[in-house]
């Protein structure tokens, strides 16, 4: 005999989009494990920056960027660079908050994305390492990028962006799409920074290490402990 499960709600629906409110059950663990990875990560930028290990794929793989795959690769520079990536959490959070009915949904998503992404910024100002040198390279990018390499800002960026909208769907049945199209998005980033040789491929592995290591953390500490000390964004107890 089977039992029909009746669908869900509009209102069932969009409680649903609230999961990257669920607070974290292991919070130290979450801690300890960004807190590692940004000292492990700090330090390997230290040793690539003296030792390009991976000089030689950089050179290989830029001889890709040619034709339609060179253009698509400037093309991913320019759209997931600083000013866009602002632009584009923004409009996501505009569009969660519409859907979720909720605005303490969105901004827990731009804020997950925010405190991933920043602090990648002070690492690479910290550790400084140059970027693939442009005279080595068949097809160097242009105009010649000047500031620190490692992490990855736009890896970073993409990386958190993925993870905090799995965050928010993680509590519907459509989270396999973000957690898979995201997946793949990630890579051919990655892929494309390192074809432009704007960045080492060490860059992007570290960069893509440190969102899925820094972001729960980001969560955690902007979602379960900040947000609740603000009027009005004390987020849902489930």
């Amino acid at each position: 005999m089977s039992i029909n499960v009746p669908a869900p709600t509009r209102a069932q629906a969009r409680a649903q989009l609230s999961g990257i409110l669920r607070p974290s059950r292991h919070p130290v663990s979450v801690l300890v494990t960004a807190a590692v990875a940004i000292v492990v990560i700090t330090v390997v930028g230290f040793l690539l920056r003296s030792h390009a290990i991976d000089l030689a794929l950089s050179e290989t793989l830029n001889k890709a960027h040619t034709g339609f795959v060179g253009g698509v690769a400037n093309v991913v520079y320019t759209v997931f660079g600083p000013l866009p990536a602002i632009l584009l959490t923004a409009l996501a959070t505009a569009i969660i908050w519409a859907v979720s009915r909720q605005l303490k949904v969105g901004l827990a998503f731009a804020g997950v994305v925010a405190a991933t992404w920043i602090p990648s910024d002070l690492v690479k100002l910290l550790v400084h390492r140059p970027r693939p040198d442009v005279h080595l390279m068949s097809l160097p990018f242009s105009p010649v990028q000047v500031d620190p390499s490692f992490p990855s800002g736009h890896t970073v960026f993409i990386t958190a962006f993925v993870i905090a909208l799995v965050y928010v769907l993680r509590d519907t049945r459509w989270v396999w799409v973000p957690a898979i199209a995201g997946g793949v998005l990630v890579v051919g980033v990655g892929l494309c920074l390192a074809i432009d040789a704007v960045h080492y491929p060490t860059d992007v592995v570290a960069s893509i290490l440190w969102s899925l290591a820094v972001a729960p953390a980001a969560r955690l500490i902007w979602v379960d402990w900040l947000m609740p000390l603000i009027p009005g964004l004390r987020p849902s107890r489930r």
